[in-house]
């Protein structure tokens, strides 16, 4: 079966850390880019980052230094280390790859 499972979210004070994780299966992850997306409450999707297949990686302002993409192609997952968190970083984060979407983890950053 062709999916995306995500894991690793949770509730962290402001300035903490997580790790988000996204398993792949049905396909050959190693040749498709793969990006994380996040919706947070009553607003649209969101790009955070890309990674390509050749491990390049693409950041969104909001994002950049804080959050970094990576990629295990032996283990087909992808990777979310997100550092610094903020409030404003509350949403369910998604990774997708065409039109193939997770069903999402949900990152609470709140004291």
């Amino acid at each position: 079966e062709v999916q995306l499972v995500e894991s690793g979210g949770g509730l962290v004070q402001p300035g903490g850390s997580l790790r988000l994780s996204c398993a792949a299966s049905g396909f050959t992850f190693s040749t498709y880019v793969m990006t994380w997306v996040r919706r947070a409450p009553g607003k649209g999707l969101e790009w955070v980052s890309t990674i390509n297949t050749d491990s390049g990686t693409r950041y969104a302002d909001s994002v950049k230094g804080r959050f970094t993409i990576s990629r295990d192609n032996a283990k087909n997952t992808l990777y979310l280390q997100m550092n610094s968190l903020k409030p404003e970083d509350t949403a369910v984060y998604y990774c997708i790859t065409g039109s193939l979407k997770g069903q999402g983890t949900q990152v609470t950053v709140s004291s």
